[in-house]
C-alpha cells in the first residue's frame, strides 16, 4: 500500500468537489502504476452508476483490453458501496485501499469481499489517510446545508 495512491484519489475527489459533486475520487494501479482514475460524476451525469470507483475500474479495463484486472488494487477516499464492490470483485481486483469508513449506512465492503461471490475475494484495508478523507466529506456537507440553509432564508 503506497500513500501517494490515496493522494491521488484525494486530488481526483477534490475535482468532484469543484464540480459541485460528493468529493470521492479513485484510482486503479497495477504494479506500481495508475491504469485507471475516475471520481464522482452522479449528479452532473444524472446517472446512478457513475461513482468514482465504477469510473476508474472502465479506464483500468480500456486501457488494458480486458475486463479482468487481476493483480491490480483499487483505492478510493471513501469505502465502497455494495454495487462499486460488486465490480471491483467482477473485475477481479486483488486489493481495496479506502480512507473514510461509510458513516451513514452499512457498505458490506468487508463481507462481499470475503464472500468469494463471482469466484474471487478481494482484501480490504480501510482507514488509510482517513483523516484527510473524512475532512474533504464533512466539509462539502457542511458547506452544502449553509448553503441550502440561505437559500431557504432568502425565500
Amino acid at each position: 500500500m503506497e500513500e501517494k495512491f490515496m493522494r491521488e484519489a484525494l486530488r481526483l475527489a477534490a475535482k468532484a468537489r469543484e464540480q459541485g459533486e460528493v468529493p470521492i475520487g479513485a484510482v486503479v494501479v497495477l504494479q506500481g502504476k495508475i491504469i485507471g482514475r475516475g471520481y464522482n460524476l452522479r449528479t452532473k451525469l444524472q446517472m446512478a452508476t457513475q461513482h468514482a470507483e465504477i469510473r476508474a475500474i472502465d479506464r483500468a479495463c480500456r486501457k488494458l483490453g480486458s475486463w479482468r484486472l487481476e493483480g491490480a488494487e483499487i483505492y478510493v477516499t471513501l469505502e465502497p458501496c455494495p454495487m462499486c464492490m460488486g465490480a471491483i470483485l467482477n473485475a477481479r481486483i486483488d486489493r481495496v485501499y479506502f480512507g473514510a469508513y461509510e458513516q451513514k449506512g452499512r457498505s458490506l465492503t468487508e463481507e462481499l469481499a470475503s464472500a468469494n461471490l463471482l469466484n474471487h475475494t478481494a482484501e480490504v484495508t480501510g482507514g488509510v489517510l482517513e483523516r484527510e478523507c473524512s475532512d474533504m466529506l464533512t466539509s462539502f456537507f457542511t458547506e452544502m446545508r449553509a448553503r441550502e440553509k440561505a437559500k431557504k432564508a432568502e425565500n
